[in-house]
């Protein structure tokens, strides 16, 4: 053998392993993506932690979530109110600043009140699906651990879990919009009602309310029935309403 033969065949034979190593890699990365993709459900499923200890910690991440969303959508709603809130106190502020300000801002009001009970509605039912979510996680687990009930039996893995699959809103329109009337907008729409009544009335007691409730080419009888009937469906919305199931904050 020539001198020097056996350490060039040493460096050509690592050469040639190194050359050959990442192609293995690389072959073995593409059967473990081969295998992955001819079984799609398997790696998923290996990511998912078994046994209490993990779910009892994915559980508390959830509830806290949930309660975070929660009270969200709370703020929306307070947010909501507090502008209805801010939009008559000015209405009527400027409405009663000057006999020349006309009357019907105040019918201006009771429209941009509705508008707002409108869009609190639809924030109310979004809000429901947290509180709901909350309310599960309160009930059937925080209770059962305080104080079990062996009487309990609710299956609210599986609500739960259907109910994340395939989210939905609990509450209708209709309850969400009667529920917010009764609780915060009836108010606001009787205080507006009040104060027109005293604007067309006692603030220009020198002439008649015909004429004072009057809208450009609108007369007064016109306008007064438009409102009276307006205030009379409100009135029986609520009332109807209030007969059946109240939604309330922790219903049952």
């Amino acid at each position: 053998m020539p001198p020097g033969a056996g350490a060039d065949g040493g460096r050509v034979l690592s050469l040639t392993t190194l050359a050959v190593a990442p192609q293995k890699e690389s072959n073995m990365a593409t059967d473990d993506s081969e295998a992955t993709t001819a079984n799609p459900g398997s790696a998923p499923a290996d990511r998912i932690p078994e046994g209490e200890s993990a779910v009892a910690s994915l559980t508390g991440e959830f509830y806290r979530g949930e309660v975070d969303r929660m009270a969200t959508w709370r703020g929306r709603l307070d947010q909501t109110t507090n502008w209805a809130v801010v939009v008559v106190a000015a209405i009527l502020t400027w409405a009663f600043t000057s006999a020349d300000n006309p009357h019907y801002v105040i019918l201006i009001g009771v429209f941009g009140v509705t508008a707002f009970l409108v869009m609190e509605a639809t924030r109310y039912r979004e809000y429901d699906i947290w509180r709901n979510r909350v309310r599960v996680l309160q009930q059937d687990l925080f209770a059962q651990m305080y104080a079990p009930d062996p009487s309990d039996e609710s299956d609210w893995r599986t609500e739960l879990g259907d109910e994340l699959r395939n989210p939905r809103f609990e509450m209708s329109f209709q309850q969400a919009l009667t529920h917010r009337l009764r609780r915060s907008y009836l108010a606001l729409l009787l205080l507006l009602l009040a104060a027109w009544i005293a604007r067309i009335t006692v603030f220009e007691a020198s002439e008649s309310w015909e004429q004072t409730s009057s809208i450009l080419t609108i007369s007064g009888e016109v306008v007064t029935a438009v409102v009276v009937g307006f205030y009379v469906v409100v009135v029986a919305i609520a009332a109807y309403s209030a007969r059946g199931g109240r939604v309330r904050e922790f219903e049952e």
